[in-house]
């Protein structure tokens, strides 16, 4: 693969929403959760499908999917906007809002071809590096989308397959918003309808103004660039139900106790794993293991599952690193079981309360622990029900966005009953000693090829 060209881009455009609804000339204020992601780079998925057997030209397909983008648009209006800072000095005032109502609304839409097979982008054990240059915005942050578009589409063809990668800005949405619009996306493509139209009425804590004044008179004072370490390696390991029903079953024995739930026994495995193959690490150091939770039911009264927004925040287990490794997984499990049960509705009310008084942007480079795991996105998204007319997508895939040491992202596999599919980035030293890891290694499934 070394010696074939780069991804080519054939085409580029701006896509329009087919028209602009009127409530996209209200304004459209930022909650805690969304600016304190505004470091956070975009997230970038996206979905690899074999071309269809008797298949309409490459060009009718494009065609199809800009037409079905622009009806999509109305419906994620928010998604053509961009962000803007409000500034003055007397009296002083810092603020970022979501401009919607801007002349020209559009969203970024890239056709770009690739010389490659699927079997190029699965076949290798660890992801070929290629497949970051099917996603857009690189490494942008948040907040440049002051100056890029929101939503950046690049559908890359291959020689068997197409590639549909979407960079979505984090402030406008979290993992339940992205993958939200990327089905209503292929619902209309396919059959001109949406079944679940997105709430965009925003969420605000009780007694505070929607229009939030930060600590700052310039974004330097809190821009920060975190870049991937380029020797990154990542990998998919699969997990099947029975083997997932085997470690909740384990972990649930050895903590006395029927509570912990399949996730929280893999995530275990999975935190006690890379911890072990970090093998300069001390018995002394913290180690930790964090998620991205989802507010949404977690509030009272609840926010729709359809809310589009960002409504995540981490929530976190700490230890050293030789009391995790001096049990078994039952007694890690019960750590985070423990974290996410004490994540009630008075904690995240807390949290925002605590944050508006004293407003803070996250910077990647302090929150992620060397020493940790950080494990997001969820199984529970619905990924291999997003058909476009072709059928079920073979595989998901990443770009670059938000990675680090020790960063797990989670989704569901694609035969579903339960199964998890997790992509592992790590340096190649502790990629090498997790691959070689008997009890990490015995709990992964192999997995058949099937696009063969």
């Amino acid at each position: 693969m070394a010696s074939r060209p780069a991804v080519r881009h054939i085409s580029r455009c701006s896509i329009k929403p087919e028209y602009v609804p009127e409530e996209s000339k209200q304004p459209f204020h930022l909650n805690p959760w969304e600016i304190s992601l505004l470091n956070g780079h975009y997230i970038q998925k996206g979905l690899l499908f074999p071309k269809p057997k008797d298949p309409p030209s490459i060009t009718t397909i494009i065609n199809q999917l800009k037409d079905s983008l622009s009806r999509t648009l109305v419906h994620f209006f928010p998604l053509t906007g961009h962000l803007i800072t409000h500034k003055q000095d007397n009296p002083p005032s810092y603020s970022i809002s979501l401009d919607c109502n801007k002349n020209n609304p559009e969203v970024e839409f890239v056709h770009a071809f690739a010389d490659l097979t699927m079997a190029d982008i699965l076949s290798p054990i660890h992801v070929p590096l290629i497949v970051r240059s099917f996603f857009l915005q690189g490494e942008a942050l948040s907040h440049d989308g002051h100056i890029l578009p929101l939503l950046a589409v690049q559908v890359t063809e291959l020689v068997d397959g197409i590639f549909i990668a979407c960079s979505f800005n984090h402030v406008l949405g979290d993992g339940t918003s992205f993958w939200n619009f990327f089905n209503s996306w292929a619902e209309i493509c396919k059959h001109n309808q949406i079944s679940h139209p997105p709430v965009l009425t925003r969420w605000f804590l009780d007694g505070h103004s929607p229009v939030i004044n930060l600590p700052y008179s310039h974004h330097n004072e809190f821009i920060d660039r975190f870049q991937p370490p380029v020797e990154l390696r990542d990998r998919f390991f699969h997990f099947s139900p029975q083997s997932i029903a085997r470690l909740k079953a384990k972990a649930n024995a050895e903590s006395n106790t029927s509570t912990i739930s399949s996730f929280q026994a893999l995530s275990a495995l999975v935190w006690r794993s890379v911890t072990r193959a970090r093998l300069h690490l001390q018995s002394h150091q913290k180690t930790s293991c964090s998620f991205s939770t989802n507010n949404r039911s977690r509030l009272n009264p609840p926010l729709s599952p359809d809310y589009f927004g960002s409504c995540v925040q981490p929530v976190m287990a700490t230890t050293t690193v030789g009391e995790l490794l001096s049990h078994g997984i039952g007694w890690g499990a019960l750590l985070l079981h423990e974290a996410v049960k004490g994540h009630t509705e008075n904690k995240v009310r807390e949290w925002l309360e605590m944050w508006m008084k004293s407003p803070k942007i996250y910077q990647l480079s302090k929150l992620f622990d060397p020493c940790g795991v950080f494990i997001g996105s969820s199984p529970r998204f619905e990924m291999y029900g997003c058909d476009f007319g072709w059928g079920k997508a073979e595989a998901v895939r990443s770009g670059i966005d938000n990675k680090c040491d020790g960063r797990v992202i989670s989704y569901p596999g694609r035969h579903g009953g339960g199964s998890v599919d997790l992509e592992v980035s790590l340096m190649p030293e502790s990629m090498t000693a997790l691959e070689l890891d008997p009890e990490f290694m015995d709990a992964v499934t192999p997995v058949l090829a099937s696009w063969c």
